[in-house]
């Protein structure tokens, strides 16, 4: 783990943006497409820790970004080159535009001054997204990855994050992947070689106390 120190800089709040990926409904709620997923999330504290970590964000200044994946009704414009995308198509659940399994999901709360970046093609939550442009006008020096899944859009939204030249902090116990045991392995041995690995518990303590507090 880093130094608190060596934390505290990178997560300076005028420099920082949080990214959570993938916390929608329809992926991680309830009546999830995924429900081993979605019990997977919420059984690790993942989910819990991930609305501490916006909540967080919310008092101290620091930009939150939801990135979620949806589809047209029709299709049009999503992938089908590989076999993820045509299992989704046979899912029960099917991660709509406009419908429910495309919102955020509790406990995670959304505040009028996040912001919402849905995608219609790709695995990644930043590559061929606003999310670049977005982190860029916002002067955005270290993201903060959190959400689903170890397995595919995380390592996505991390790689293309530091290709791009942004620093990348991954609070560790605020992703999620399936199988259980794949998530510690994939941040041990991949993620770790490229990002800074913390807890949320170590993020939150950097960022400082909430705005409005003496």
């Amino acid at each position: 783990m880093p130094s608190y120190e060596r934390l505290a800089e990178l997560v300076d709040p005028a420099s920082t943006v949080l990214l959570t990926v993938e916390c929608q409904q329809g992926v991680v709620g309830p009546h999830s497409a995924l429900p081993e997923l979605a019990r997977e999330a919420r059984a690790s504290g993942a989910l819990d820790n991930i609305a501490r970590l916006v909540a967080a964000a919310h008092g101290t200044g620091v930009q939150v970004i939801h990135a979620v994946a949806e589809r047209r009704p029709d299709g049009r414009g999503a992938n089908r080159n590989a076999r993820l995308f045509r299992a989704a198509e046979r899912l029960p659940v099917q991660q709509l535009s406009g419908t429910a399994a495309v919102r955020v999901a509790p406990p995670i709360e959304v505040s009028e001054e996040d912001l919402l970046v849905r995608r219609l093609h790709g695995l990644s939550p930043i590559q061929g997204t606003d999310v670049d442009p977005l982190l860029r006008n916002l002067g955005c020096r270290t993201l903060i990855v959190t959400g689903v899944s170890a397995n595919v859009a995380v390592p996505n939204a991390v790689f293309d994050a530091v290709n791009l030249g942004y620093t990348v902090v991954v609070p560790a116990d605020a992703i999620a992947g399936v199988p259980s045991e794949y998530t510690p392995a994939m941040v041990r041995n991949t993620l770790a070689l490229v990002a800074t690995v913390a807890t949320t518990d170590e993020v939150l303590g950097c960022l400082g106390k909430p705005r409005g507090r003496a």
